[in-house]
């Protein structure tokens, strides 16, 4: 699995996000932990028995557990741009791996399959038990095409289409799972302690035992994911080159001396063989340069905005605004100043500067006029600085209220819960969260429109509905009940086709809540 990072580490508590990577470290360090720190986690996987592979569904549960945890932490985001964006590049990867039979119908049924983003500039991705990913922002503004992200996802997909945590486990018998729970509930303990020592302790002093015994099938693993990750990604038919340029980054950045900045690489440490096995399949020009892929205007957009969304801070964000207008700028490429200016425009946004916001976007909507996926997302971010200047008409006459595409139909709903015009975009989002039910951003602005209708009922249910697609059964189950409760004390006709309908949510809801009090807690 691949990782980078930006400049120094960030001076923040901890986060869940950040430190999820210990299930992708203990893929790639494979160590137990001491006597003493298994006894403590004996009882934390559910249903693993006695040391043989762990079932599908039981790794599917432990990363339910997981997830759960990191949905609550605050460098969580859904922004629907880059969750577009990275679901084109990841649904195209997931159809390559089932025509490969890398993904079995069995796995591709039971597990989620879910990239959750999180605002780190860590450049830094991992994989969770059943078949959730993270990725943060960092490595998203880090890399220099949607054929470099492709190789980090394919690797990542990798790891868990070949089931390296259940083959770790089949190796080790017992003491495996609970090393991955140890690891987990290490990491999880020290952010929710504001003490990065104690997670780290964990992890090192599980370290040492067993790093001579274990480092070959790390190692293996690793060849495997590359080799497998780099089939996966150019069937989907991304360029091999990006794989090429990627692992050039990796190699560049294995050279710096670690300074707590590069977390991908200690997950994934790079080795002389993997290094020369991957540029033979990279296929080098003779000269020794390798292969680039050329930037792309709408990467360039959507890495900028990646940029902005991780809080840089006031002063950075004003340099950006500034570098529209640099000497620089005339310079560059076409695709770089269509980057250059969407992080100033977005970063005039963040300092409610529309004026300048305004200006700016125009700039960029001239310059990506002739070019059909950044002019999109050019319009997008206009209507996004025109909501954010309280100008919802404006956006609304930017968008089409019509698209299928989630970020312009979330787009286009907020304008109209702005405008208190809801009433055609509530089929819509009606529509898409029938099929996609666990877009828990997609519930809740369903939400806000049927409140803007005056829709108590359905705003409670679909309120309740956004707490289940994020694992929160206990808040969902509550929402259930208050929507049953109106039911009771309404004195005005009730809707009992959706009343039916809560009251069959409801149960099933209340069944998910008493499994999940079943569950050995993560702490």
């Amino acid at each position: 699995m691949p990782r980078l990072t930006p400049s120094a580490p960030k001076k923040k508590r901890p986060t869940p996000i950040r430190h999820a990577v210990c299930a992708t470290f203990l893929i790639a360090s494979q160590v137990l932990l001491p006597a003493p720190a298994l006894a403590q986690v004996q009882q934390i996987l559910p249903g693993l028995g006695d040391g043989g592979e762990m079932t599908a569904s039981a790794e599917r549960q432990l990363g339910d557990q997981i997830v759960r945890e990191l949905y609550r932490d605050t460098d969580y985001i859904d922004d629907p741009v880059i969750a577009a964006y990275v679901q084109d590049i990841w649904q195209r990867l997931l159809a390559a791996a089932r025509s490969r039979g890398e993904l079995t119908p069995e796995l591709d049924e039971r597990f989620a399959w879910t990239i959750l983003l999180g605002r780190d500039r860590n450049i830094n991705a991992f994989a969770l038990p059943g078949g959730y990913l993270g990725l943060n922002l960092g490595l998203l503004a880090a890399v220099g095409s949607r054929d470099e992200l492709a190789t980090v996802l394919g690797h990542e997909l990798s790891h868990v289409t070949q089931r390296h945590i259940s083959r770790i486990m089949s190796k080790q018998g017992k003491q495996m799972p609970l090393m991955i729970a140890g690891l987990i509930l290490g990491m999880i303990a020290a952010s929710k302690s504001r003490n990065a020592d104690a997670g780290q302790a964990v992890i090192m002093g599980s370290q040492a035992l067993f790093m001579q015994n274990q480092l070959a099938f790390s190692r293996d693993m690793e060849r495997e994911a590359d080799r497998i990750g780099f089939g996966v990604m150019t069937q989907a038919g991304f360029a091999p080159q990006g794989a090429a340029a990627m692992f050039e980054k990796l190699q560049y950045a294995s050279r710096l001396n670690d300074n707590g900045s590069y977390p991908y690489l200690r997950s994934h440490p790079l080795t002389t063989e993997r290094i020369s096995d991957m540029q033979g399949r990279f296929q080098f020009r003779a000269d020794g340069a390798p292969p680039t892929v050329p930037l792309v205007m709408d990467h360039a957009m959507v890495a900028s905005r990646a940029r902005v969304l991780t809080r840089p801070g006031v002063d950075v964000l004003r340099l950006w605004v500034n570098a529209a207008s640099s000497g620089e700028f005339a310079g560059s490429s076409p695709a770089q100043q269509a980057g250059t200016l969407y992080a100033a425009a977005m970063a005039a946004k963040e300092l409610r500067d529309f004026k300048a916001a305004r200006a700016l976007v125009e700039r960029l909507v001239a310059r990506t006029t002739d070019d059909a996926a950044a002019s999109k997302q050019a319009r997008w971010l206009q209507a996004e600085i025109e909501l954010a200047a309280g100008a919802a008409p404006r956006a609304a006459a930017l968008l089409d209220a019509k698209s299928k595409e989630r970020p312009e139909m979330i787009l286009a709903a907020e304008a109209a819960i702005a405008q208190r015009q809801p009433a055609p975009m509530v089929p819509a989002l009606r529509d898409w969260v029938a099929v996609h039910p666990r877009d828990a951003t997609a519930w809740r602005t369903l939400a806000n429109l049927y409140g803007a209708q005056n829709d108590t009922l359905r705003a409670i249910r679909a309120d309740a509905e956004a707490n289940v697609a994020i694992l929160d059964y206990p808040a969902a189950r509550d929402r259930f009940k208050a929507a049953q409760e109106l039911v009771r004390k309404s004195g005005a006709p009730i809707d009992h086709y959706e009343a039916s309908i809560i009251d069959t949510r409801a149960r099933a809801v209340d069944v998910l809540v008493k499994q999940q009090a079943e569950e050995p807690p993560l702490k």
